[in-house]
């Protein structure tokens, strides 16, 4: 029987987990590069400390730490944070924290996956208020002020566009306030 060893067991389970490996990496490079642009390469400032130490939990290689700090030292392209809001199933409040080099592309992508989960961007303020940005031991984090009750039907939409959010390479951080 071809192709049922043991090897190509192990190799398309080792795929799977580099892949989600590869995800989290990437998007905790864009934190780092950002952190250390902000801090213009000093390892001392507390940004780019916690941004270190984020990585180091997830047991990122130092090498790639170092060229991600590095990298943002030159001069180059600029990394930007920008928060969308949108509002999901049931009137559930989302606000979406993403980290990018391309304003433009990011926006595009965002309103496309909202648009393909049936939902639109919101205007501007129409959902933080409904949030408080605290600071943490992860920095800082969009806590709910109130929160929406959501039927189990609104939940599984709900899961399936964080998700979708989350899969995108710009996007960091996802927040809602469902019950």
């Amino acid at each position: 029987m071809s192709g049922h060893n043991k090897w190509s067991q192990i190799k398309h389970k080792k795929d799977i987990t580099d892949a989600k490996k590869s995800k989290v990496f990437s998007k905790l490079v864009r934190f780092i590069s950002v952190e250390a642009k902000l801090a213009k390469g000093d390892l001392n400032a507390p940004g780019l400390r916690s941004a270190i130490e984020k990585a180091k939990k997830v047991n990122m290689p130092s090498e790639n730490i170092e060229r991600a700090i590095k990298k943002a030292s030159e001069p180059g392209t600029q990394m930007e944070s920008i928060t969308y809001e949108a509002y999901g199933p049931g009137g559930v409040g989302i606000i979406i924290e993403t980290l990018t080099e391309s304003r433009n592309r990011t926006a595009q992508e965002i309103k496309h996956i909202l648009t393909k989960n049936g939902f639109v961007l919101a205007s501007i303020g129409s959902v933080v208020w409904s949030f408080n940005k605290e600071k943490t031991n992860e920095g800082m984090v969009w806590k709910p002020n109130m929160f929406i009750p959501a039927s189990d039907e609104d939940l599984t939409l709900l899961d399936k566009l964080v998700d979708d959010l989350e899969e995108n390479d710009d996007v960091q951080d996802v927040y809602t306030n469902a019950e």
